[in-house]
């Protein structure tokens, strides 16, 4: 534990303070190159060509990541094992910084400028809309599938975890792959599979760092529990509402009028704002809960 909060602790500070640098490690074209060779070897009707066929794109990467995570594990009082997993853990975090990306959209001088920028949260070949619910969809889709996701699997298998979260992720995202109808359906059944558990987390850590009430009344709605439910976009989106909600009233309390009040709390695109304080909010306990499993760890 005391790896994985390390190794968050570098991915967020390298990311954020040299973002240049990030990207330029965080390239992940001979994955495609992969995908599209496997693509030209095998004919139709052939085990990549059907729904598990995604299995056999991860299979190779991760035989060499489990590899080298065993191999390193005791070698210098396992200094060297501590490495490997930071390495991998930047490796798989992002690929670019979420705090940018939603800065740089706030901070657009112009509607065209804003929409270009608002297309970084959005996978390749979406279209990108604006309005308050999907661009709070759009911070939390990016917060779990740049953070909590790699995060998450990470913790629970180390750096074998987090490659085999992110190189999904880029089966799913990526339109230049041209997978197979049934390999790309399967390879979001497994996304989705690898994402449940995430995004129960990440609710239920919502419900302790947001509006309570409106995250138990998100949970309670028919069907978005399930592999494919909407679970997490229903709860962001009416925790961002009350947090604006509470924020507008202390203002017109005072006699502001509400359209005054939300431009002088949030300024423009207050859903964007604040969905993005609460996805931080979430990481955060995150880390106090991994920071208190360490201290646990040295106490015992």
């Amino acid at each position: 534990m005391a790896a994985t909060l390390l190794a968050v602790i570098v991915a967020l500070a390298v990311g954020h303070l040299a973002p240049d640098i990030a990207t330029g490690v965080r390239q992940y074209g001979w994955y495609g190159s992969w995908l599209r060779w496997l693509n030209a070897q095998f004919p139709e009707g052939s085990v990549w060509r059907g729904t598990w066929g995604i299995a056999l794109a991860l299979m190779v990467p991760l035989l060499v990541v489990g590899l080298f995570q065993l191999a390193l594990d005791q070698p210098l009082w396992g200094f060297a094992g501590l490495l490997f997993a930071i390495a991998v853990l930047f490796y798989c975090w992002g690929p670019r910084d979420l705090d940018l990306d939603v800065a740089a959209v706030l901070d657009a001088p112009d509607a065209t400028a804003r929409r270009a920028a608002a297309g970084r949260l959005w996978p390749q070949g979406a279209g990108v809309q604006l309005d308050g619910g999907s661009l709070v969809e759009a911070v939390f889709r990016n917060a779990q599938r740049r953070w909590f996701g790699v995060l998450f699997w990470f913790c629970l298998l180390g750096p074998l975890g987090a490659v085999m979260y992110r190189l999904s992720v880029l089966a799913v995202e990526r339109d230049d792959t041209q997978l197979a109808h049934d390999t790309a359906s399967g390879a979001k059944t497994w996304l989705a599979i690898l994402e449940w558990p995430v995004a129960q987390l990440m609710t239920l850590a919502l419900a302790l760092v947001g509006n309570f009430d409106s995250v138990m009344a998100a949970w309670r709605e028919d069907g978005a529990f399930g592999l494919h439910g909407n679970l997490l976009n229903i709860a962001a989106r009416a925790s961002v509402r009350s947090e604006i909600a509470e924020e507008v009233a202390d203002y017109t309390e005072s006699g502001i009028p509400a359209s005054t009040a939300l431009v002088e709390v949030f300024g423009e695109l207050p859903e964007l704002r604040d969905a993005m304080n609460l996805a931080w909010r979430i990481l955060i306990l995150w880390l106090a809960v991994i920071a208190l499993f360490v201290v646990a760890g040295w106490v015992s």
